[in-house]
């Protein structure tokens, strides 16, 4: 069962009107689920408009913000509870922490940071929650084409790969999400001969 979802996303909201569709329809499946979010805590972009739309539908949100992006005020007031850390790294680590499950929206640097992150923690067996992708009007095509060609060269193992789950829809992703079994633990990540 997923009581908490960690939501990684724009602090822009993109050029085009389907990012913040996407965003509302997720919150609306977290809403009739009861499900809980976790994001970043910030006010702008997306991730102001994720945060809205989830308390206006009576979602629980945390944010986890580093306490040098509140003093640059872009911390939302409003949240149902706001956690203040020392740096982008405590930011990620408590992320993680309080989500079974964790979603990218469209983004830039810092959301593929993110999920990139949470995706290597699980490839190496920090964790075994489930990582998905909302492919909003395609943004992230050319992301999944990436991680295709990398298990084509053998940079990636199958079994990691199919760790990436992607839907355009929410509530198939969220259904995804939660049917989520991680790759079996007994296989090494990587063997002496590879390195």
């Amino acid at each position: 069962m997923l009581s908490r979802v960690c939501v990684f996303c724009g602090s822009n909201k993109g050029i085009r009107d389907s990012y913040a569709t996407a965003t509302r329809a997720l919150v609306q499946v977290l809403a009739e689920r009861n499900i809980g979010l976790v994001y970043g805590g910030g006010n702008i972009g997306l991730m102001g408009l994720l945060a809205d739309a989830a308390l206006e539908t009576g979602v629980e949100v945390i944010g986890v913000i580093p306490r040098f992006l509140v003093e640059k005020e872009v911390a939302h007031k409003n949240l149902t509870e706001m956690r203040v850390v020392g740096s982008m790294h405590e930011r990620k680590a408590l992320m993680a922490d309080l989500s079974d499950a964790f979603v990218a929206l469209p983004g830039g640097f810092g959301t593929f940071d993110e999920f990139c992150e949470i995706l290597t923690w699980a490839q190496l067996g920090l964790h075994h929650k489930p990582c998905g992708i909302l492919n909003a009007n395609g943004y992230f095509d050319y992301f999944l084409k990436m991680l295709d060609h990398a298990e084509d060269e053998e940079f990636l193992k199958p079994e990691h790969r199919r760790m990436v789950l992607s839907a355009a829809d929410s509530s198939e992703l969220l259904d995804r999400l939660q049917i989520y079994q991680p790759p079996g633990t007994g296989a090494k990540w990587i063997t002496s001969d590879q390195v």
